[in-house]
């Protein structure tokens, strides 16, 4: 699986990241069929040769093929890879499933729980899939404009067969974006989704203007969280301290490419949180799993303060203020 695979590779779902993996691989040579269940999304990359909406002023190399048809996306295709929205992941999995071979391989580049089930991705892919499909996940500390611009970034491949994940890592390998493999499929995941919980609390206390050490305090208090519940949930600590949990998080909370961030960043503020989905204006998949953590943490009997503080906030039961006052009384020390 060395270098470009001979098939086109098909990517679902057309937003920064998905387009900005699309971007990353057809500058190598890879034939990808660029998928968007908006016909008119479709429609602008035909006519504009880039997506403006999400990734303004980057050409398409002509080996991007954008389409809204799945079932032309995904024929004949050996490798497929999932980035769509995580409210419609397992929707996405339910449409392309007659579509597919029985040997395709999925690697899914959504963070987030299902909706229907607070399940992680891997067993929403084995629940609508079966167990015996090769899947992996791909995640780490990477916004989609730095990789659409060629910037270096450093990822985590991470499946059950551990052979698959090499695989994997040796296709995306080069000398600005390494992935490394790992068979930690749980410890991946709830990384990619905790991470953007805690952002949205570090926004806050930067919106409040709380100061350094009050945001290093609960970055740090955010990841003992994270291992807890990735722990419980079957995840090997020591992927926490790696670039799929430690390194995401630090990236997701202290910069503003981050759309969880700058949601807190408007709370602390004093904004509501409509006001502040407007202003951003995609997407924040932390406000979407806020709740579906808040229902882990009581069901395995875990304390995540943080995270509750944030579910209260984004559901109006206690300001941002009164919610980061209470934190920092009681658990960020």
């Amino acid at each position: 699986m060395e270098g470009i695979i001979a098939k086109p590779i098909a990517i679902l779902g057309a937003g920064s990241w998905g387009t900005a993996l699309a971007l990353y691989l057809a500058r190598r040579g890879q034939t990808v069929r660029l998928w968007s269940i908006e016909a008119s999304e479709v429609a602008a990359m035909l006519a504009e040769h880039a997506n403006h909406r999400y990734l303004p002023n980057i050409d398409f190399p002509d080996t991007i093929q954008p389409t809204a048809n799945l079932a032309d996306a995904v024929k004949g295709i050996d490798t497929i890879l999932i980035a769509v929205p995580s409210v419609g992941f397992r929707n996405t999995l339910a449409m392309m499933k007659p579509l597919i071979t029985p040997d395709a391989r999925l690697i899914c580049a959504s963070k987030g729980l299902d909706d229907e089930t607070g399940h992680l991705f891997n067993d929403v892919v084995a629940e609508t899939l079966g167990n015996d499909r090769l899947f992996a996940v791909l995640s780490g500390p990477s916004f989609a404009r730095e990789v659409a611009m060629g910037l270096p970034t450093a990822v985590v491949l991470a499946s059950d067969n551990l052979y698959f994940a090499k695989e994997l890592a040796q296709y995306f390998n080069t000398p600005i974006f390494r992935a490394y493999a790992s068979n930690d499929v749980k410890g991946v995941e709830v990384g990619g989704v905790l991470k953007n919980v805690i952002a949205i609390a570090t926004g806050m206390t930067d919106g409040m203007d709380y100061g350094a050490n009050a945001r290093c305090a609960l970055i740090t208090q955010g990841l003992e969280e994270i291992t807890r519940l990735g722990v419980a949930l079957g995840a090997k600590a020591e992927t926490f301290v790696g670039l799929a949990g430690m390194g995401d998080l630090i990236l997701t909370c202290t910069d503003n490419q981050s759309r969880n961030r700058r949601m807190g960043l408007a709370l602390g503020k004093g904004q509501n949180v409509a006001e502040a989905e407007k202003e951003i204006g995609q997407v924040v998949e932390g406000k979407r799993n806020a709740e579906l953590v808040a229902l882990l943490a009581s069901k395995y009997h875990i304390e995540m303060p943080i995270c509750s503080m944030v579910w209260q906030v984004l559901q109006g039961q206690i300001s941002a203020t009164e919610g980061m006052k209470r934190l920092l009384a009681t658990s960020i020390v």
